[in-house]
């Protein structure tokens, strides 16, 4: 399983107005090329969002759909990746003073993925998810002040 952390310097409703966005996936989400909106109102649960990805010269389309939503707090995902199988992708957000800290679960759920699932496939994982979750920071950081902030 692969589990890391980071903690983002702005306030969790900064983070949300992110990941509410389908849109921005592919400005944080690594070897995303273009997001779009999917089925239903993202992210509502059953809502997904579609997107590109490229590997090398190759370019494959997928999906994902919300499994859990539980704002400000939860977010988990179910990435569906062709013959792979899918992996869950879950954001636990907690507010830490005036910061945010996201620690970020992803496994393979389904699938040939979750068969092969070992060590090596977390090692690389963990990679993954530390230029992640810095591209994440830095989106949200890059935010105006007031982003995220109920208006009213």
């Amino acid at each position: 399983m692969a589990v890391r952390h980071k903690l983002i310097a702005r306030e969790p409703s900064a983070l949300w107005a992110v990941l509410e966005d389908e849109s921005r996936y592919a400005d944080w989400v690594v070897g995303t090329l273009d997001s779009a909106p999917g089925n239903g109102c993202w992210p509502e649960v059953g809502s997904s969002i579609k997107y590109t990805v490229r590997v090398g010269l190759k370019e494959f389309h997928g999906h994902t759909t919300v499994r859990r939503l539980d704002a400000p707090h939860a977010l988990e995902l179910e990435a569906y990746g062709g013959p792979l199988g899918t992996a869950r992708i879950a954001f636990d957000i907690r507010p830490w003073g005036d910061k945010t800290l996201v620690i970020l679960d992803e496994h393979p759920l389904r699938g040939l993925g979750g068969s092969l699932h070992n060590a090596v496939i977390d090692a690389f994982a963990q990679i993954r998810h530390r230029s992640m979750l810095r591209r994440l920071a830095e989106v949200v950081e890059g935010l105006p002040q007031d982003a995220g902030r109920a208006k009213g």
